[in-house]
């Protein structure tokens, strides 16, 4: 099986970007240093990397274990190469044991899914925006920690963040006035001028754009960094590969890419305010506006696939507001989920690809990941209707049907796919880009099924995950009965 996984995630090697190592000539060097592969994964799963593209269940971590242990060097740098089908039963599983305790399924307190900072979500409260930004600067949690062996984490700041107190006021403003709209939380309102206090994100956006204010939403895609991690002062690669079930021309592999980041910006420059933020949901369960003003790798690579101003600038940040409330709801509804329901509830490019359904009329963005069950029926709040509408068109990853084409490549950070693939420098994924895009233009693209091996692989996670199961609740009902 080992042998078998190698050769389907084998790819060619070429030079990367400078001052960049890959993730396998990290665990050459350390790997055999006692202690360190545990270290190395106990700081894994401990992360919160800014792209919220991170799903390292149980299981992944588990093979990364392997892929180290066993020195399979090719198969750690196309980490986990895995299909949607491999990785949904595995997410189902462990959600289904979250939600199975024996504990009362008590709601958690909003705050936890939501960063308002010092607006509090339980009083009313006022945001003025004639003054400075009185938060800090770029928060010192955010410098890279070191964690040994030289290693650091994470990347520190980045070219935006000399702007951060008024980024991060406008986010937490967004958020707070968001949540106006959902059961006992107190009004807030966003004093932008002496004539008009914002009670909604689309109302604070509309009063920065009237009053002479450039603000521009961007749709962005880039490739996550489920790693963050720094070696000696190098970028590591990590990106965590998917396994899109279609064949490379000439070869016996499947094309794997790496899953992207995607998420709305808003750019604001002028002069009352210069500020930028991001709008997406990450692994930390929260579907928000948040600061952008870390540094990215250059490996991961960035493109803007789309620019919205003036009225659809409003009616994206209004969008977004509507997920805030939704996603709140949402958790409220359901609150023992993994990952805080990142992954159940969907992960970034769900409600990105919303976003992008409501003002374009189509979705390019791959995977989606929401179970549809969540969205539908009468648990539903009819004031999230507009959104669980737009979650349910969506094409659905998560059973691992074969995706389109079309959405593979659109969610890749290129300008162009048909020129741009060759600048990819994930080594070997640029080649596999160009050779896959030639076949499909020419009408020659083969699908591939899963291998043997990897239903073997499937049915014996299947297989641990029950018998923990079984484990744990004859463990608990034994506690109970003593």
């Amino acid at each position: 099986m080992a042998l078998a996984a190698t050769l389907a995630t084998a790819a060619p090697t070429e030079p990367i970007p400078r001052n960049t190592i890959t993730l396998s000539q990290l665990m050459r060097e350390l790997s055999t240093r006692p202690g360190f592969t545990e270290e190395f994964l106990t700081q894994l799963q401990g992360g919160e990397p800014k792209s919220g593209a991170t799903l390292l269940t149980p299981e992944l971590i588990d093979y990364l274990r392997e892929l180290i242990v066993g020195k399979d060097w090719e198969g750690l740098d196309r980490f986990p190469g895995w299909t949607m089908a491999d990785i949904t039963p595995t997410v189902d599983a462990l959600n289904r044991i979250a939600g199975n305790e024996g504990r009362p399924q008590s709601k958690e307190p909003l705050a936890q899914y939501l960063d308002v900072g010092p607006y509090a979500l339980d009083s009313a409260v006022t945001i003025d925006f004639r003054e400075p930004s009185p938060l800090p600067d770029f928060a010192a949690d955010d410098v890279p920690t070191q964690l040994g062996y030289g290693i650091s984490r994470p990347d520190g700041p980045g070219p935006l963040a000399p702007e951060h107190p008024e980024s991060q006021r406008l986010a937490y403003a967004f958020n707070r006035l968001a949540a106006n709209g959902l059961d006992g939380v107190p009004r807030a309102g966003a004093l932008w001028n002496d004539e008009r206090i914002s009670s909604t994100p689309e109302e604070l956006i509309e009063a920065i754009i009237e009053t002479g204010n450039t603000v521009t939403v961007t749709n962005s895609r880039a490739f996550a960094n489920f790693g963050q991690l720094h070696y000696n002062g190098q970028e590591v690669m990590m990106p965590l590969f998917l396994n899109t079930q279609i064949g490379v021309p000439g070869t016996k592999r499947s094309l794997l890419v790496p899953a992207s980041h995607i998420q709305y910006e808003w750019h604001i420059r002028g002069p009352l305010l210069n500020a930028d933020v991001a709008f997406s949901f990450a692994i930390d369960g929260k579907a928000e506006w948040r600061t952008m003003d870390e540094l990215n790798q250059q490996w991961e690579m960035k493109h803007e696939v789309r620019e919205y101003r003036d009225a659809d600038a409003i009616e994206a940040t209004r969008l977004a507001g509507a997920i805030v409330r939704a996603y709140a709801r949402l958790h409220q509804a359901h609150p023992a989920t993994l990952f805080g329901g990142y992954y159940l509830f969907g992960v970034c490019q769900d409600i990105s690809a919303a976003i992008e359904l409501k003002l374009t009329g189509r979705t390019t963005v791959f995977p989606n990941t929401a179970d549809p069950r969540l969205f539908t029926g009468p648990g539903v709040d009819p004031r999230d209707a507009e959104i669980a509408d737009l979650i349910l068109r969506l094409p659905r990853d998560r059973d691992g049907n074969p995706p389109e084409v079309e959405r593979i490549f659109s969610s890749l950070p290129v300008p162009d796919v048909d020129q741009d693939l060759a600048s990819v420098t994930i080594p070997g994924l640029g080649a596999d880009l160009v050779a896959v895009h030639d076949a499909w233009r020419a009408g020659k693209l083969e699908r591939t099924d899963l291998h043997w091996w990897q239903r073997i692989r499937t049915a014996s996670v299947l297989f641990a995950l029950l018998a923990g199961v079984v484990v744990f609740l004859r463990r608990r009902w034994r506690k109970l009965r003593t």
